[in-house]
């Protein structure tokens, strides 16, 4: 500190040579930082997003996956890394199991509760900042020593991050500009998600360089400003007129209306078979992403391919991931709502023949392309399964909609990450598995998908 003090005063007090030099510099850095920051709000206030406050949540989504990205980076070197492979698996597998087992007993209720808290949102997506800028400083204090210790408040980090994505989900609808498409401003979002990992992720990497606590020491800072972005969202974000509550069942009836009519509680099931379909078809996918994951993570360790060092191999693998999940975002801004239901179908079949493919010629290669189709398809699916509900969803019950499916598809990356981390770490069982996994939801969905389509497209040939 000492230091830094001597230095800023021989910069700004200095001879008069290093006294401009000085200030050139530090002008010089504002304006260039000052003009990155610009240029974002720009790009994030584009198509109206501005006036109609999304361009507020793409920021703090932005912050969001900055963070995440952070906690990964230090609990990668810990988890992965640090303990011998029978060990680290052993900790995934508890890991998963502890946050499989809050899902599965809260999911009947996150929905309800997130129903009741259409006045709260920002609060509640406030709230999960700060639980994970409080666990991100507790876990800084015991990642050196990777203890038992570490585990459950990785579990809080999750938790939080997984009720963060369930409360944002159901503010998009809130937030869209008139002239923008629910698609398009998902696809938004999601990729200054990404561009924000991108950038993360090198920094963490020399934060962690310097000591394995500083990326959760900059989690804490980036967690708590976006505590700070939460509350300012717009007021409208909070407001629950005209709402109602979704169900993944079929219509129940409901008390009679005072004019004696009986009423219905909306069911996604009573808005047709589309919505259904195209989320048994998104778990599926889900379930693959989980799966990749965690057994590559583990299988690439053990037995890197391509004669490729287990990092390398690994990072080949991410790189494809994402590269898929950034296109496959792109490719569902630029198709919009053209033929949801074709486009979940198409990306099970190209899933489906990347898995079987390389559980055939098991190699680098076709590992990477499976990574890489995985991200497109799971990309490419999620956005149409929003046009769907868009399309489909009676606008008093579409908040809580998205609300319910996203803990789903959350519970389906679970279980599939923990079939990951229990099967054995052979390369073309693993792919086989990734196959089977994709081939369930194709039979489960693909023929209501296609019937659905069909008739969509009879409805509006006799339209015209």
């Amino acid at each position: 500190m000492g230091q830094d003090c001597v230095v800023a005063r021989t910069v700004t007090a200095g001879p008069g040579p290093v006294r401009r030099g000085g200030r050139a510099v530090v002008h010089g850095t504002g304006r260039v930082f000052g003009g990155v920051l610009r240029r974002i709000r720009r790009t994030t206030r584009a198509g109206g997003a501005g006036e109609s406050g999304l361009s507020k949540l793409i920021e703090l989504h932005a912050v969001n996956s900055a963070g995440d990205m952070l906690v990964t980076v230090a609990l990668a070197s810990t988890v992965f890394f640090s303990v011998p492979t029978g060990e680290a698996r052993g900790r995934v597998a508890l890991y998963l199991l502890v946050t499989m087992a809050p899902f599965a007993v809260l999911a009947p209720v996150v929905g309800p509760l997130l129903d009741r808290l259409g006045h709260g949102r920002r609060a509640a997506m406030a709230t999960a900042m700060m639980a994970r800028a409080v666990l991100a400083w507790t876990m800084a204090g015991v990642v050196s020593s990777a203890g038992l210790g570490l585990y459950p408040a990785a579990l809080g980090v999750l938790v939080s991050s997984k009720a963060y994505g369930v409360v944002r989900s159901a503010v998009v609808p809130r937030l869209l500009p008139g002239r923008t498409t629910l698609v398009k401003a998902n696809s938004r979002v999601t990729l200054a998600g990404l561009a924000a990992t991108a950038v993360a992720a090198p920094i963490g990497a020399g934060l962690h360089f310097i000591g394995p606590q500083w990326p959760l020491y900059g989690a804490f800072v980036i967690f708590l400003c976006g505590a700070l972005l939460s509350m300012s969202l717009p007021h409208k974000v909070d407001s629950a007129r005209g709402e109602a509550k979704a169900r993944l069942t079929a219509d129940e009836e409901a008390p009679p209306e005072p004019a004696g009519i009986p009423g219905k509680k909306p069911g996604l099931l009573g808005v047709g078979s589309s919505v259904l379909h195209a989320l048994q078809g998104n778990s599926g996918l889900r379930a693959l992403s989980g799966f990749l994951t965690m057994f590559l993570a583990f299988m690439l360790r053990e037995h890197p391919v391509g004669g490729l060092s287990p990092a390398l191999s690994l990072s080949v693998v991410v790189g494809a991931a994402g590269a898929g999940n950034a296109l496959g975002t792109a490719l569902g801004a630029w198709l919009k709502a053209r033929g949801p239901e074709i486009i979940i179908a198409t990306v099970l079949v190209i899933a489906l023949s990347a898995a079987t493919v390389a559980a055939g010629w098991f190699g680098l290669f076709t590992v990477a392309a499976v990574a890489a189709v995985a991200g497109i398809s799971q990309a490419l699916a999620k956005l149409s399964l929003d046009a769907l509900i868009q399309r489909d969803v009676p606008e008093d019950v579409r908040t809580s909609a998205f609300a319910r499916s996203e803990t789903v598809l959350q519970l389906s990356w679970v279980v599939g990450g923990g079939i990951g981390i229990l099967l054995p770490l052979n390369g073309p069982l693993g792919m086989a598995v990734a196959a089977s996994l994709v081939l369930i939801a194709f039979s489960i969905s693909v023929r209501g998908l296609l019937g659905a389509a069909r008739r969509g497209n009879s409805a509006q040939a006799r339209v015209a």
